[in-house]
């Protein structure tokens, strides 16, 4: 049996070590990726360090991953004409980046991200359209992608195409995405520009909140205004700005960052609500954990964003998700990875030190990681250093 190198997790609250471990082989409906590059998340670090959703050891977790398809299960589409465009996994061929399966999969190892080959269903996948985009661009699709998508499912907004005419209206409302500069705070802000431009979508505008060093670069994703979340009073800017453009705020995506503001700025909006407004909630799509204490308000709900725990669910939820909205998009040079990588580190072990680093509260960055097969170089370019940590790691020898 062929083997492969892993960044292994033995413990709750150890650091990982790197172990060789045997290569699976896909089941039904599954691909066999060679892994390129790993995206790091704030929720790695709960599960090394405090066992989050891991029920026993030794395993592998991660989410995020790009790479090459090398094997394919049983029932897994070669070429599937959806719309304007086909979705084929070939062996050999197909650059994907994928959203690891491991959590659904009770942290069966061979689900996970950390390692150099990774078994993932195909609804979970997206072909890269461009040989330009980098490994370590791509690696950082999938997580960003899918949190804010969900949040629109979760709202209930419509998905573009969907052709419910009964249900346009005028663009009488603002979206606030709170923390905005996040990796998926600036996803959400492109896919947000994107509904914003859909007739469908009550969409108005896109209002974000970030740091005053990130402004710039949120706007230039699509925000038409960006207010500094650390200001003092930056809840009643928000409020009178709605209301000066002439708009409402029934809606909030919270990326990263307190609850609580986002609960203040909806007040000002329900609590104007006339009979007919009355009959609806505001709602926020969390994508932190909704804290236990929380303030439950009149008028508001606030959700909780994840994908659904029934596999058939979920699995067309991904399907959507990835080889629609983020395929199409991408192919059509609408939406970009964001924010742009920056390089750290060398080997499987860096991820340690990666996770590290986004314990120090680094914020308008992303963390992923390179892997290259020893007496290859395989990469697609360089990639670039700005607003995101990347760690290039390469298969220890």
């Amino acid at each position: 049996m062929s083997s492969h190198l892993a960044a292994v997790s033995l413990a709750k609250g150890q650091p990982f070590e790197v172990q060789a471990r045997p290569t699976p082989k896909p089941g039904p409906g599954e691909l066999l990726i060679a892994v390129k590059s790993v995206a790091l998340n704030p929720a790695d670090n709960h599960m090394r360090n405090h066992g989050l959703f891991i029920p026993t050891y030794p395993t592998v977790i991660g989410f995020d991953i790009s790479g090459l398809v090398l094997e394919v299960g049983d029932d897994v589409p070669t070429d599937i004409t959806d719309g304007d465009s086909g979705l084929s996994f070939l062996p050999g061929i197909t650059r994907v980046a994928a959203y690891a399966a491991s959590y659904w999969k009770s942290c069966d190892p061979d689900y996970g991200a950390f390692q150099e080959r990774c078994l993932v269903p195909w609804q979970h996948a997206v072909p890269i359209p461009d040989a330009s985009l980098s490994w370590n661009h791509a690696a950082t699709l999938p997580v960003a992608a899918e949190v804010p998508l969900s949040a629109w499912d979760v709202f209930g907004f419509p998905r573009p195409g969907s052709n419910r005419g009964a249900d346009k209206a005028r663009k009488s409302e603002a979206l606030l995405i709170w923390g905005a500069s996040s990796s998926v705070g600036t996803m959400g802000v492109q896919s947000a520009r994107l509904m914003r431009e859909d007739p469908e979508n009550p969409f108005g505008a896109v209002y974000a909140t970030a740091g005053s060093a990130n402004k710039e670069y949120v706007a230039s994703l699509g925000a038409d205004r960006v207010f500094d979340y650390k200001d003092p009073g930056v809840v009643d800017a928000i409020v009178s700005a709605a209301r000066e453009d002439g708009l409402v705020i029934w809606h909030c995506f919270l990326a990263v960052g307190q609850l609580a503001p986002c609960q203040d700025v909806l007040k000002a909006f329900v609590g104007d609500a006339n009979e007919i407004e009355k009959k609806r909630k505001g709602k926020i799509a969390s994508a932190p954990i909704v804290p236990p204490d929380a303030d439950v308000i009149d008028g508001m709900e606030t959700i909780f964003i994840m994908p659904s725990l029934e596999e058939g669910v979920r699995l067309e939820e991904f399907r959507y998700w990835m080889g629609t909205w983020l395929r199409k998009n991408l192919a059509k040079g609408v939406i970009r990875p964001s924010p742009e990588p920056m390089v750290v580190g060398k080997g499987l072990g860096s991820i340690n030190a990666g996770l590290d680093m986004l314990l120090q509260g680094l914020t308008g960055r992303r963390l992923s990681s390179r892997f290259q097969n020893p007496g290859r170089n395989d990469a697609t370019g360089p990639p670039t250093s700005s607003t995101t940590i990347s760690s290039i790691l390469r298969a220890l020898r």
